[in-house]
């Protein structure tokens, strides 16, 4: 472990990298990312979905009218007249007088006619276990959807550390590259040189010839592929795809050892809040089975020609009460359905906490495999440069053939080459382990 320690600490000592530049990317693209827009647009709509909920508990208040004519239809027949006329005439005889008149039976039409009636009208939920159970699952909701956010933004962080260090590690090898074709380039002049003194025959010069036409090929294909590892890095930050990227060999990433943490991820969180949903989905279920009360009261005013006075005004007040009372096992079903849905998750949250554990030992392993791939590379380019100095040196002095020198040189860039791809897919594999683990940490 000591060794492994001490290869992590030779490892990113030796690439120097600004992190301070590479955290300003991710809060840019944390900020800029379409994605994450569209996440915060469904956090924002389950958070009003969440208080639509709560105001499902106060009372609802609204202003109703209407005025009605009628004519014709049922009517309701009132015999005034054989009731009262008989009596009004055995009355008018005694007083030998006209004092009570002649009634005449009376037919009342079942539809108000000319009538109004204006009134507010007030409703509120006394005893509802279906509005509790909601408005907590909309609470619930909401928490799953803020757990999505954080988890696309790990894989986010992640794709971006890891696009970032492809194209630093693309850029390290233009230079490489770079630095081979002005070696292969100084190799045919001094070989056409040696060709037209007649000290080394037309051999040599073909084949530094074609060595200078194989590393330009291979360097025009670097600068396409940093060019590409540019455009995706830019793409992730939803900037141009040609911005330039900056870089800083000025400061040092610091690493410590990582602890195993996957019991802390987002992707159980999650579960475990879609448990909680189902848990209270249950019990909604289950409220079915209890009574709902409701209040309500009506304060208002209505009359005959719009006439307004101490009669007109009125109030009506009371409860409601519904119980259901069968259903045809409608809900019992529901409920085993439910049920089915709680093993299934619980299911889930055993094999998805198996799969986040290997995940980190699988990328644990691939972070100590890469830094003693890291370390191999390192002690071969060294060896490589002596080894390329000594036949440079032989082959100026005559003592060693071209093919030689060829040999080595092509060794001492595959070295440089191998480093920096060993070095880079350290600080791949680290990433992939941050992200196994869940350490960033957001601002």
């Amino acid at each position: 472990m000591k060794i492994i320690a001490n290869l992590v600490m030779l490892c990113f000592g030796y690439l120097g990298y600004s992190q301070s530049i590479l955290d300003s990317y991710i809060q840019t693209a944390l900020k800029n990312n379409e994605v994450i827009k569209q996440h915060n647009f469904d956090i924002n709509k389950s958070m009003y979905a969440l208080k639509e909920a709560k105001s499902l508990f106060y009372p609802t208040v609204t202003l109703n009218g209407n005025y009605t004519r009628a004519e014709g239809g049922r009517t309701i027949d009132i015999p005034i007249g054989d009731l009262l006329n008989p009596v009004y005439n055995t009355l008018n005889q005694i007083t030998n007088s006209n004092a009570f008149p002649t009634l005449q039976n009376q037919s009342v039409l079942i539809n108000p006619n000319n009538f109004y009636d204006a009134k507010i009208h007030t409703t509120m939920p006394l005893l509802n276990y279906e509005i509790i159970y909601n408005k907590r699952i909309k609470n619930q909701q909401t928490s799953l959807q803020k757990i999505e956010l954080e988890i696309y933004q790990r894989e986010l962080v992640k794709e971006i550390k890891i696009a970032y260090y492809k194209y630093l590690q693309s850029v390290e090898g233009i230079k490489i590259y770079q630095d081979a074709l002005a070696l292969v380039k100084e190799n045919q002049r001094v070989n056409q040189s040696l060709f037209k003194n007649d000290k080394i025959n037309r051999t040599a010069v073909l084949r530094s010839d074609n060595e200078v036409i194989r590393i330009q090929a291979n360097l025009e294909t670097a600068k396409q592929t940093s060019s590409n590892a540019q455009s995706y890095f830019n793409f992730l930050l939803n900037e141009k795809l040609d911005t330039a990227i900056k870089t800083d060999e000025s400061e040092i990433l610091p690493v410590g050892a990582l602890s195993e943490n996957t019991q802390n991820r987002e992707e159980l969180q999650k579960l475990t809040q879609v448990k909680e949903i189902n848990d209270n989905v249950s019990r909604l279920t289950e409220s079915y089975w209890f009574p709902k009360v409701n209040g309500f009261a009506d304060f208002g005013i209505q009359d005959f020609d719009f006439d307004v006075n101490k009669d007109s005004r009125y109030y009506f007040a009371g409860l409601g009460l519904e119980w259901n009372i069968f259903s045809g096992n409608k809900n019992k079903y529901k409920l085993k359905q439910v049920e089915e849905d709680h093993k299934k998750i619980t299911s889930q949250i055993d094999n998805v906490k198996q799969q986040l554990l290997l995940q980190f030992q699988v990328s644990q392993n691939n972070l100590k495999s890469a830094l003693e791939q890291f370390h191999a590379d390192k002690n071969q380019k060294e060896s490589a440069k002596k080894y390329n100095d000594d036949i440079t040196k032989l082959y100026k002095e005559g003592q060693a053939i071209y093919i030689e020198l060829l040999d080595a040189q092509n060794q001492w860039v595959n070295a440089q080459l191998n480093t920096n791809i060993a070095l880079y897919n350290s600080w791949i594999a680290f990433a992939e382990l941050e992200r196994a683990n869940a350490t960033f940490t957001f601002n």
